[in-house]
């Protein structure tokens, strides 16, 4: 779709006006609808149609008439007093009936569950949602210094271990596309970003496993192993990671790399794919 153009926020995309007269199965209109509900961000509660339409570069007009639709549908709730917008419970429920439905977090989470207490880090299961990965599973130690990333928390693809993983076993053709999406969005930092993730493609070789120690957090150092999927699933990756103090690269590259992909084999033969 040659008319689709990222916006500002690389996790947004701004639909041009004639995209549905090119690509007839393509619905414009609901296009826009969700990139509306991407809009909101961590820690935002409320947004206004200036706020989304600045964002989005969807006229304002055409704004209003989508959060409108959207409150009607009860994706979106709008107050009166702020004159803003907040997400509604229908985005919750989509997201739950996503969550319930992912059987591999019950088989992985006892195993996540004694490798975070192993590591004194967390565990968690992620993925792809353009350029981030997204936590659909997570497990934190007992120890009182650890990662609070919680499901639902978005983490960077291209600079993560879990991210780095993930694309280790993507296909060539997507590989590149999400390469040269995010080259477009870090110009500056890309030749070390892309040093990194070659970097990735060799370790998961030789290893098994891809580390990230300071590239996306100074402070933090993780491994990184993707999940083999059945035809049809979304690719998905686990990681464990934590404060860098705690855990050193030896440690990893020794101990926690190795025990994590040992804990993948396990998931994907329990679920009959290994």
């Amino acid at each position: 779709m040659s008319n689709i153009q990222t916006a500002a926020d690389p996790e947004l995309i701004v639909f041009s006006d004639d995209e549905e007269g090119k690509d007839r199965q393509f619905v414009n209109a609901l296009a826009r609808g969700l990139e509306v509900l991407r809009c909101f961000r961590p820690g935002e509660v409320f947004l206004s149609n200036a706020d989304m339409a600045k964002r989005t570069g969807i006229p304002k007009p055409t704004i209003s008439r989508l959060t409108y639709t959207l409150t009607k549908l009860g994706y979106l709730n709008y107050s009166d007093s702020l004159g803003k917008y907040q997400l509604g419970a229908g985005v919750l429920a989509l997201g739950y009936r996503m969550l319930s439905n992912l059987d591999v977090r019950k088989m992985a989470r006892p195993l996540m569950e004694e490798l975070a207490e192993h590591a004194q880090a967390s565990v968690s299961l992620g993925t792809r949602d353009r350029l981030s990965m997204v936590y659909v599973e997570t497990c934190r130690s007992s120890a009182n210094v650890t990662l609070r990333l919680d499901v639902g928390s978005r983490i960077p693809l291209m600079t993560t271990a879990m991210g780095k993983a993930l694309l280790c076993i993507l296909p060539q053709a997507e590989r590149d596309y999400l390469m040269d999406h995010a080259r477009e969005h870090e110009t500056e930092r890309w030749p070390r970003i892309k040093a990194g993730i070659e970097q990735g493609f060799k370790d998961y070789q030789d290893r098994g496993f891809c580390i990230s120690a300071g590239e996306w957090q100074n402070d933090v150092h993780a491994v990184g192993v993707p999940m083999l999927g059945a035809d049809g699933e979304q690719v998905m990756a686990f990681n464990c990671g934590g404060p860098a103090f705690l855990l050193s690269r030896e440690q990893l590259e020794a101990d926690l790399g190795p025990r994590l992909v040992a804990l993948v084999k396990t998931v994907e033969k329990n679920l009959g794919r290994g």
